[in-house]
Order: C-alpha cells, then sequence, then structure tokens
C-alpha cells in the first residue's frame, strides 16, 4: 500500500453561494471558527500554517510567514474582505494571544483535528460534503484561477512545480474532463 492510499480526496467547494452559507452558519456559532474558514479560502495557507497565527500577526496589513511543510518563506498581503473581519475578531485581544486559541490549555491554538471537526461539522450541515481542512486551500486556488485563470500564479502561490499539478490539485483538470466527456455526441 503506498502513502496516501487511504487518505480521503476532499474538493474545493466550487459554489460561492455555499461559501457564503457555510461563513453564516459558522459566524452564527462563533467568530472564531467563521475567521477560520475565511482566512483558508483567502489566503491559501495549509491549516498548520493557519494555526499558528497570532492576534499581533493582524496588526499589519501584510503577513509574513515560514510554511511549516516546504520551509518556504511567504510575505503576502492580507486580503482586504480578510483584513476587516480579523480587525474586527482581534478587538480587545493579548497581541500574545493566538488567532484561534483552544479553550484547552493556556493561550494554546486549536489542534488540527479540531480544525477538521469545526470545517467537515459546517460544510457537512449546509450539505456540502467530500471536505476536510485542505478544501479551504482547494477552495481558494480554484476561484482564484477562475477569476485569474492565471496558473502561474497558483503554482508560486503553492509552491507546484507544474502547471498540471496546480490544475489538478485544485479539481480543474477533473471538471473540464468531464466537460468534454459529456460534450460528446456521435449520434
Amino acid at each position: 500500500m503506498k502513502r496516501g492510499d487511504l487518505v480521503n480526496v476532499v474538493e474545493p467547494i466550487r459554489d460561492v453561494e455555499k461559501i457564503e452559507e457555510i461563513h453564516s452558519y459558522l459566524l452564527e456559532r462563533s467568530k472564531r471558527n467563521a475567521l477560520l474558514f475565511s482566512m483558508g479560502i483567502y489566503t491559501g495557507l495549509r491549516i498548520s500554517d493557519i494555526l499558528k497565527f497570532r492576534v499581533a500577526d493582524c496588526y499589519r496589513k501584510n503577513y509574513n510567514i515560514r510554511e511549516k511543510k516546504t520551509r518556504k518563506q511567504k510575505n503576502l498581503d492580507w486580503n482586504p474582505y480578510l483584513y476587516r473581519e480579523m480587525e474586527e475578531y482581534i478587538q480587545g485581544k493579548n497581541p500574545n494571544e493566538f488567532l484561534f486559541k483552544s479553550r484547552q490549555g493556556y493561550n494554546t491554538p486549536i489542534s488540527r483535528v479540531r480544525a477538521y471537526q469545526i470545517i467537515t461539522s459546517a460544510c457537512n450541515a449546509c450539505k456540502v460534503f467530500d471536505v476536510g481542512t485542505h478544501t479551504l486551500r482547494k477552495t481558494f486556488g480554484y476561484h482564484h484561477y477562475k477569476k485569474n485563470k492565471d496558473v502561474a500564479i497558483l503554482m508560486d502561490i503553492f509552491n507546484h512545480s507544474s502547471p498540471d499539478i496546480t490544475l489538478r490539485y485544485i479539481g480543474i483538470s477533473n471538471e473540464n474532463s468531464n466537460k468534454s466527456l459529456k460534450g460528446m455526441k456521435f449520434f
């Protein structure tokens, strides 16, 4: 058995109305969890990197992070919609506090497992399935590509080595294959 054989394949959330519905669902229950969702779909960062943010990281108009998986440095501007949501959320919070603080322990972030539970629970409640924390990253990529049609930028953001990898990762190549198959007619 190869690595990844037992891993569930997660999909991006392609429907913008579903994204809004999930965000609203989370916002009604927890501003923290809604911000977790927003940060994932607006930055394209992995959950392991998102959970490292502290309140003080939200004071600047950009963020500088060394990715946990690739060890590569990123310095990017915050999306203005995300930045507004962060500004509202961090009011009155200690700058050293983790942005996604757990109720367990003293100033520790929620776990990756807890983040997974939050995301899958909200998505499933809104009738979106085949999801996980990586869905947020893929959703960012899918909509970024649909808006900009620039795979080179996404390759750079995701640190992928080829356009094919990036398109397959965000579900575009499969989507295109399905469209072309459905368009076939011989008689």
